[in-house]
């Protein structure tokens, strides 16, 4: 199942468009991610293809149907959405939070189930946060928290995974583990967009790169091709440069052939 969005259009202010004429597509088995300065329209961009925001013109496809013409929980049991930030003060357990990713799947006189029961409990051992299962969401650290969030997400078992800034408050190694498990369930076959502000570490772990410049698609291909040092110095206004070899590293390990950035 693929997702795309064309030549869409939005803006908060009738007077000042946030996104104009951006297109871009996922595709099932890769890894995308979404560069740009701050403000560039990555988030907006990425709400615009989960359905949360209708573009003023242009068009979101979910497998050829237009998602704004598609039923929020029939979106929801395709597209999984990993938020920049979630509500703190939630008065469930961190099972129940990962439970609720099972919640597109239900009718509407539908209970938990013991399949219900059995996918949580994998996608909490995925995140390694199984032994928190009955803590509290509300007492997690800001990391601990992040990573119930994507096991929910993970727990809706759709084919598109929509990342926004999903390192925000984890360290490295935590870090290094969500690159990885995005490379995982690539392999599985599902279509992945990360947005990501991290220049030095995410070129290693995505197979494409697409660059928001003030709400407009500055580059897509590649990310050894796209991240060039005219680029980031036009689109981020730094002077830096990627340069790439084939020697083993990190990105072996997460699914990335030899391809290494020096």
């Amino acid at each position: 199942m693929a997702l795309r969005a064309e030549h869409v259009t939005f803006a908060y202010d009738a007077a000042d468009n946030v996104l104009q004429d951006a297109s871009l597509a996922l595709h099932p088995g890769v890894v995308t991610g979404l560069f740009g300065p701050n403000g560039s329209g990555k988030s907006t961009l990425l709400r615009c293809l989960n359905g949360s925001l209708k573009p003023q013109s242009g068009h979101v496809f979910l497998d050829g149907q237009a998602v704004a013409a598609m039923d929020r929980r029939a979106v929801a049991r395709h597209v999984a959405v990993v938020p920049q930030d979630s509500p703190v003060d939630v008065p469930l357990t961190v099972r129940q939070v990962v439970m609720l990713g099972r919640y597109a799947h239900w009718g509407a006189w539908d209970q938990e189930s013991p399949e219900d029961a059995r996918i949580v409990g994998v996608c909490l051992e995925r995140l390694g946060i199984a032994a928190l299962a009955d803590r509290r969401f509300s007492h997690l650290s800001g990391g601990e928290r992040q990573r119930a969030v994507i096991a929910r997400a993970l727990a809706q078992q759709g084919s598109i995974l929509l990342l926004d800034e999903p390192n925000t408050h984890l360290d490295l190694a935590h870090q290094l583990e969500v690159y990885g498990l995005a490379r995982t369930v690539a392999a599985e076959g599902q279509s992945v967009l990360i947005i990501c502000h991290d220049l030095l570490l995410s070129p290693l772990m995505v197979d494409q790169a697409v660059v928001l410049d003030r709400g407009r698609v500055a580059a897509v291909g590649p990310v050894r091709d796209v991240l060039d040092a005219r680029l980031l110095a036009d689109v981020f206004a730094t002077k830096m440069s990627i340069s790439w070899n084939d020697a083993p590293g990190v990105c072996a390990r997460f699914g990335r052939g030899g391809d290494k950035p020096a």
